[in-house]
C-alpha cells in the first residue's frame, strides 16, 4: 500500500515538471498504479518503482516549444494534449464562426437601410464580443483560477485551458475596430449595387470573422476551464 508521502513525491516530481493540474491528476494515477504494479512483480521497495517508472516516462517530460500557444518551452506530453485539444476546438469554434458570419450576412438583408444596419451590426457583434465577460460574472468561482498562482509558486496552471483564456485580452484590438469603423461597403455592395472595392467588402466581413472565431475559441477553453476546475476541487482543497 503506497502511503500518502509517497504519493506526494509523485505529485511533486510532476509539479516540477509544469504539468497543468488537470493532466497532472490524470498521469498521477497511471503513475501510482505503475509503480504499485512494480513494487509487487519486481518485489522492490517504492524508491527503486518510482525510479523505474520516471525512466519509463522520460520522454514524455523532454522538453519541446509549442510556439503558437506558448511562450515557453513546455513537455511533450503536455504539447501533444494541448495540441489535440486545441486543434478540436479550433475546429468547433470555426463551425459556429461560420454560422455567426452567417447571421452577419443575413442582417445586411433583414436592415431596412444602411444607418439600422450599422447600428444592428455594432450591436449584434458587441454582446459576440463581450460574452467571455459575461461568463466571469455568472461563473465568480472560478475566477481565482484563471490566473497562474496555484500554491508551488506559479510553476503550473490549473486546467490546460488555462493557457488560452489570455486570448481574449488580444482580440480587445478587433473589438475597437469593429465598434469605431463604418461597415457600409457590405451594404452598399449587396443592397444598393453601388461600385464598392472588393477590398473593402472582404475586410468588413474577415474582421468579424476573425473575432467571432477567437471569441468562440476562448468561450470553449473557458468552459473546458471550468469543467477541469470542477474535477481537481478535492486536490485544491487538499492543497490549499
Amino acid at each position: 500500500m503506497m502511503t500518502k508521502e509517497q504519493e506526494h513525491q509523485i505529485t511533486d516530481y510532476l509539479i516540477f515538471h509544469r504539468l497543468p493540474l488537470d493532466l497532472l491528476l490524470e498521469v498521477k494515477d497511471h503513475m501510482v498504479a505503475q509503480v504499485a504494479d512494480l513494487q509487487i512483480s519486481k518485489n522492490v521497495d517504492f524508491d527503486a518503482a518510482f525510479l523505474e517508472t520516471k525512466k519509463c516516462w522520460a520522454d514524455e517530460f523532454k522538453i519541446v516549444s509549442y510556439s503558437t500557444f506558448y511562450r515557453e518551452q513546455i513537455p511533450v506530453i503536455v504539447k501533444n494534449i494541448a495540441k489535440a485539444r486545441n486543434n478540436s476546438m479550433m475546429g468547433k469554434a470555426l463551425l459556429f464562426g461560420l454560422v455567426v458570419f452567417a447571421v452577419n450576412f443575413i442582417l445586411i438583408y433583414l436592415s431596412t437601410s444602411e444607418s439600422v444596419y450599422s447600428i444592428i451590426f455594432r450591436i449584434y457583434n458587441s454582446i459576440v464580443a463581450v460574452s467571455p465577460l459575461i461568463m466571469w460574472i455568472f461563473y465568480p468561482h472560478v475566477r481565482k483560477y484563471i490566473k497562474r498562482d496555484f500554491q508551488y509558486k506559479g510553476k503550473v496552471f490549473y486546467s490546460i485551458y488555462q493557457q488560452n483564456l489570455g486570448i481574449y485580452i488580444g482580440s480587445v484590438s478587433i473589438v475597437f475596430q469593429l465598434i469605431n469603423r463604418d461597415f457600409y461597403h457590405a451594404f452598399r455592395f449587396f443592397r444598393m449595387n453601388e461600385p464598392v472595392s472588393a477590398f473593402s467588402v472582404i475586410i468588413d466581413f474577415a474582421l468579424p470573422f476573425v473575432l467571432h472565431f477567437l471569441i468562440i475559441f476562448v468561450l470553449l477553453n473557458f468552459f473546458g476551464h471550468k469543467k477541469a476546475i470542477t474535477k481537481i476541487q478535492d486536490f485544491l482543497r487538499d492543497h490549499a
